[in-house]
C-alpha cells in the first residue's frame, strides 16, 4: 500500500477512535486510555533496552495502571485522594527488586522504570482531571475539554508541518530535529490560536481567552514535548518509537506533544476553574 494512503487511513482511524472514545462515555474514555498507557509504557521500556538498561516491565506497567485507575476513581469522586498514595510502595519496590536481579547498571534500570511513570503514566493520568474538571461528582463528565486539547495539538502539528514544508528556512533546533523550523512553529501557532477561537464557540466550558491560553500552552509545551521525544530517539538511533500505527510509528510518536502539554494545561485549568 502506498505510504501516503496508509498514513492517511491510519491517521483517520486513529482520530475517529480517539474522538469516539472520549465523547461516548467516561467508560470508553477510561478503557481506551488505559490501553494507550500500557502500550506506551511497554514501548518506552522497549526503547530503554536499546540503551542497555533492563527496566522492570511488570512492576512499571502495573504501577502505571494503578496511577491511572486511582486518578480516574478520584476524579469521579468515588474514592479518597489518599488512595493515590498507594503508588509509593511501588516506587520503593522498584529499588528493592533491583537488589535481587544482579544486573549491570542497576540504577539505569531503576531510573528508566521510574522515568516511564513520570513521562507517560502521570500525564495520561492527568487526563482524568481534565475530563472531570470540577468538584468530584459522578455526573461531572466534560469530554469537550480533553477533546479540545487534542484538537489543538493536531492543529499545531498539522499547521507546523504545512508551514514548515512551504516556508521553513530557519532551523528551530537542528541538533535534535533538523526538519523543524521557526517558520513552521509560527505557522502552527497561528493556526492553533485560530482553532482555539473556533473551539471556544462550540465548547463553552471555558471562555475564549482560556482556550487561547491553552492553545499557547500546546504550542510551546507541545513543541518541546516533540523535541524531547526526538532527543530520546536520536540518543538510541531509531526513527520511530514503534510500529503499532502503520505509517505513523508508535504510541510515543503520536502522544509526545501531549505528554508535556497535558500537565501544564491541567495546572492552568485548576487555577482558572478553582
Amino acid at each position: 500500500m502506498n505510504n501516503f494512503i496508509q498514513r492517511t487511513l491510519t491517521g483517520l482511524l486513529f482520530v475517529v477512535v480517539l474522538i469516539a472514545s472520549i465523547t461516548l462515555s467516561s467508560i470508553s474514555f477510561f478503557c481506551l486510555f488505559l490501553v494507550i498507557l500500557i502500550l506506551s509504557l511497554k514501548e518506552f521500556y522497549d526503547l530503554s533496552k536499546k540503551t542497555g538498561a533492563q527496566p522492570h516491565y511488570l512492576i512499571g506497567i502495573l504501577a502505571g495502571a494503578y496511577i491511572f485507575i486511582a486518578s480516574y476513581l478520584t476524579a469521579k469522586g468515588l474514592i479518597s485522594p489518599l488512595v493515590q498514595l498507594g503508588i509509593i510502595p511501588a516506587f520503593t519496590l522498584i529499588f528493592i527488586l533491583e537488589l535481587f536481579r544482579n544486573k549491570e547498571n542497576p540504577f539505569n534500570n531503576i531510573a528508566y522504570t521510574i522515568l516511564g511513570l513520570i513521562y507517560i503514566a502521570l500525564p495520561i493520568s492527568l487526563f482524568n482531571f481534565i475530563i472531570f474538571p470540577y468538584s468530584p461528582k459522578s455526573d461531572a463528565f466534560y469530554p469537550g475539554l480533553l477533546l479540545g486539547l487534542f484538537i489543538l495539538q493536531w492543529a499545531n502539528d498539522t499547521g507546523a508541518y504545512l508551514s514548515g514544508s512551504m516556508l521553513g528556512k530557519h532551523r528551530l533546533f537542528e541538533r535534535i530535529s533538523p526538519k523543524k523550523s521557526w517558520e513552521g512553529s509560527i505557522g502552527g501557532a497561528i493556526i492553533t490560536l485560530g482553532i482555539g477561537y473556533i473551539i471556544s464557540l462550540f465548547i463553552p466550558q471555558v471562555s475564549m481567552i482560556h482556550w487561547l491560553v491553552i492553545g499557547l500552552i500546546v504550542v510551546v509545551a507541545g513543541t518541546f514535548g516533540d523535541l524531547v521525544e526526538s532527543l530520546l530517539k536520536r540518543s538510541i538511533q531509531v526513527k520511530d518509537s514503534g510500529n503499532i500505527l502503520p505509517g505513523h510509528g508508535g504510541m510515543l510518536d503520536r502522544f509526545d506533544s501531549i505528554f508535556l502539554a497535558a500537565p501544564v494545561v491541567f495546572v492552568y485549568l485548576r487555577l482558572v476553574l478553582a
